[in-house]
């Protein structure tokens, strides 16, 4: 979950000469002339620096064309990557082994896997999880790593919150992946229909994003034929549940909106009755199965 030493080393070397060129720019500790003396300021005024450079982001600009810690090329790219920074509140949702899980309050939300730096995010912050809290996400060697800086908010949350953001972190994950770099460029975003079986999976999905539901079947009507499909599983396992406590033999089955239309003793038949019962344009919104009596 942490850099590895020697970009870590070349990090916080970067990162420190940035903070240093805003505090000169901006005139905000003039005492602080060296890396050094800005260090020795302490915490709550090299947030300051932070803040300011990040509310003019064009000081990095400025930073690599006047370059004053004459960096090598490679270094300036880096820094120059700075632009794409993520700046905001967040949740630390998970510590696993290659990173730190953090949500952000987006809708919809996206999930960073982000790196620490020379402590484990863990060992700053506690096991205790969520974490809610401000920071700031760079891009540094094709990964994601927060810039040493963090303010949590000191608050518990409650199991339906837990929930809720638990929810959001699948939903995320599902739509989009886990982000592991900068900037985000949306490759991996899901498909309507992809999407619409993750909203169907479970009773609780489908009433969390009924809107959503709603909205993607309303947009093609491919996905209106795919809720009815999905839709028709969910209700056959109703149905054959209470046809093995009726005793019912072998047969197949045709459902629409949880209502069985027609049955016989093979899918022919079944398709048969459709014909005669259903108009075309409705018949490709039933789902047909085949019941098999137990034992």
């Amino acid at each position: 979950m942490k850099l590895a030493q020697k970009d870590l080393k070349q990090f916080l070397k970067l990162h420190k000469s940035l903070l240093l060129y805003t505090n000169q720019r901006l005139k905000l500790n003039r005492d602080a002339t060296t890396i050094n003396q800005l260090l020795n300021l302490g915490i709550k005024e090299l947030m300051k620096v932070r803040d300011a450079l990040y509310s003019q982001p064009s000081l990095i600009d400025d930073f690599i064309a006047e370059n004053p810690s004459r960096l090598n090329s490679e270094e300036l790219k880096a820094v120059s990557e700075w632009r794409n920074h993520v700046k905001g509140t967040f949740y630390i949702l998970r510590y696993l082994k290659k990173y730190a899980i953090f949500l952000d309050e987006q809708s919809p939300a996206h999930a960073y896997g982000v790196l620490a730096l020379s402590e484990t995010l863990d060992e700053i912050l506690g096991p205790g999880l969520p974490v809610r809290l401000e920071a700031v996400l760079l891009p540094f060697k094709d990964q994601i790593v927060y810039d040493g800086f963090v303010t949590p908010y000191n608050v518990i949350f409650g199991k339906g919150i837990r929930d809720d953001l638990n929810e959001e972190y699948r939903e995320a994950k599902h739509r989009f992946g886990v982000v592991t770099s900068l900037p985000w460029t949306g490759d991996e975003k899901k498909s309507d229909a992809e999407l619409l079986k993750f909203y169907l999976k479970n009773n609780g999905t489908r009433l969390r994003y009924e809107e959503e539901i709603e909205e993607l079947v309303n947009k093609d009507p491919a996905n209106m034929k795919l809720y009815y499909r999905q839709m028709g599983e969910v209700h056959s396992r109703k149905i054959r549940k209470q046809l093995h406590g009726l005793g019912a033999n072998d047969a197949w089955f045709a459902v629409i909106e949880g209502i069985v239309i027609a049955s016989g003793a093979s899918k022919e038949q079944v398709t048969s009755v459709l014909k005669h019962i259903l108009p075309e344009d409705k018949r490709e919104f039933t789902y047909i199965f085949h019941f098999k009596k137990k034992g």
